[in-house]
């Protein structure tokens, strides 16, 4: 597991852009040789498996909509949205929450853990506490982002906002200050 931890939103945002670039070109995709990228789109990856898969998280620690008490090793499905997630999602429904899905077709955490290299993107003090219970607690299925702990190639990135919860000698680590 790795921290990468940047000043802002825009620097962590930027940093995970020229990392995945990156990752591609050393990849050397070719006219047979096909370099799969995850993205948070709600569509299906064409192929059985990802070199890299990018997501996010919710406040709650839901990564994908596996929502908190997801299985840590489902599959992609039909899942139930917690109210939390219904809330945030209003944005997009101009504020209406009648409008709102109330059930997502997800990719389960195991399915994201099959990928070769997963990134997180973890930003602002409202998701503080997720990051946290990512990488300070244990695995545990109601912070199913934890999960990703286990993954033997995961990046989380962050700004320093997300890292407001984390111990002073957790930050230093990563930082490379200790």
């Amino acid at each position: 597991m790795r921290l990468v931890i940047l000043d802002n939103y825009d620097l962590a945002s930027e940093w995970a852009a020229k990392y995945i670039c990156n990752r591609i070109i050393q990849f050397k995709p070719g006219q047979d040789r096909y370099f799969t990228l995850g993205l948070p789109t709600g569509n299906k990856p064409l192929f059985p498996f990802l070199d890299t898969d990018l997501k996010g998280i919710g406040p709650d620690g839901h990564i994908a909509f596996n929502e908190p008490g997801s299985s840590l090793v489902s599959r992609t499905r039909l899942k139930t949205l917690a109210m939390d997630t219904i809330l945030a999602n209003a944005k997009y429904f101009d504020g209406d929450l009648a409008k709102v899905p109330t059930m997502a077709l997800t990719v389960g955490v195991g399915t994201v853990m099959d990928a070769r290299e997963v990134m997180i993107l973890i930003t602002g003090a409202h998701k503080a506490f997720a990051l946290y219970k990512a990488i300070e607690e244990g695995v545990n299925h109601m912070w199913t982002v934890s999960a990703f702990q286990q993954h033997p190639r995961t990046i989380f990135v962050c700004d320093e906002d997300a890292t407001l919860e984390l111990r002073v000698k957790t930050v230093k680590y990563f930082k490379g200050e200790h």
